[in-house]
């Protein structure tokens, strides 16, 4: 039993928020407080090559609690939320024949639906398509797959990273080869779970916030970011790496722009990602926000709903 009065349900803790919210740091209290363990839902953490840019937990942070799907993957390899549901369930399986608790965390809200929801099966789509979608992408960029998908699917566009183009052709495929939008084929009603789930959604004033990812893109510029993308520029077309952090480099590294130019435009689309997801993360109505400076709020709050 915990340390909380709750009967024998599994409960998975799912602990949502922006980017440089402070998900990592409560996750680990919780988890040590519940001596539990901790499963990642962030999707760029999974790669085991991708350190700074990837805010991952530090040396000591992972142990001080058991972590689960960080460095477990290659950039090479491909993976989807659809894996990541299977493998994960599989996790959780094993957890909770030791534990009562286990901790979710992480800023991929995909993943994060995908383990706690569960998506409907996407259609399969012609490979024509694909290569046709694939083929205007290298020939018109980016903003082709953004307007695309914002007049035929707004819905999703905002919720989306539109400066992911893997996220925005599969959806595109979608929405070619059948006709309807690609949110019509996200799941409207959950998946049957053998747990419990209880979000909790890391609350931050505007400023304060952006403020945290300012100082946290400074800090990662010093501690490197740019020689860790250099080490894998070989794979700059690989989907791990059409990311923020990552891909605003490669136009520096080509002479394109100055490095002052390159740090602020990690920061301005660091706070443009975190805008989605916020908005990814408010669409859930069972999400309890709590203040993510006060520890007993978020202690006192989970309390609540175990008894």
């Amino acid at each position: 039993m915990t340390k909380f009065e709750m009967d024998n349900n599994k409960i998975l803790v799912s602990i949502v928020g922006a980017t440089a919210s402070g998900k990592t740091a409560i996750a680990i209290k919780l988890a040590q407080y519940f001596n539990t363990e901790i499963i990642s839902a962030d999707s760029r953490q999974f790669y085991r090559e991708l350190e700074i840019g990837t805010a991952k937990p530090s040396k000591d942070e992972l142990q001080q609690a058991i972590h689960h799907f960080i460095n477990n993957k290659s950039i090479v390899e491909t993976y989807s939320a659809g894996d990541f549901e299977k493998e994960a369930l599989m996790k959780l399986d094993e957890l909770f024949l030791k534990h009562d608790i286990v901790i979710l965390t992480g800023g991929s809200g995909m993943y994060i639906d995908a383990l706690c929801k569960g998506f409907d099966q996407l259609p399969k789509v012609d490979t024509y398509i694909r290569e046709l979608i694939i083929s205007r992408y290298e020939k018109e960029g980016i903003g082709f797959l953004q307007n695309e998908i914002k007049k035929n699917d707004p819905d999703y566009f905002y919720k989306v990273d539109s400066n992911n183009p893997q996220r925005l052709m599969r959806a595109l495929e979608v929405i070619e080869a059948t006709g309807k939008t690609f949110t019509s084929y996200l799941l409207q009603q959950n998946s049957a779970r053998k747990f419990k789930v209880v979000t909790l959604g890391l609350k931050w004033d505007r400023n304060d916030l952006y403020e945290r990812i300012n100082s946290r893109v400074d800090m990662m510029i010093a501690q490197g970011l740019e020689k860790e993308v250099r080490s894998n520029l070989e794979y700059r077309n690989q989907y791990a790496l059409k990311t923020v952090g990552y891909s605003e480099f490669f136009d520096y590294i080509d002479g394109k722009q100055d490095m002052q130019s390159t740090v602020n435009l990690i920061k301005q689309h660091t706070r443009n990602f975190a805008k989605r997801q916020l908005t990814w993360f408010r669409r859930n109505a069972d999400t309890i926000w709590v203040d993510a400076l006060n520890e007993k709020a978020i202690f006192d709050t989970l309390k609540s709903t175990f008894e």
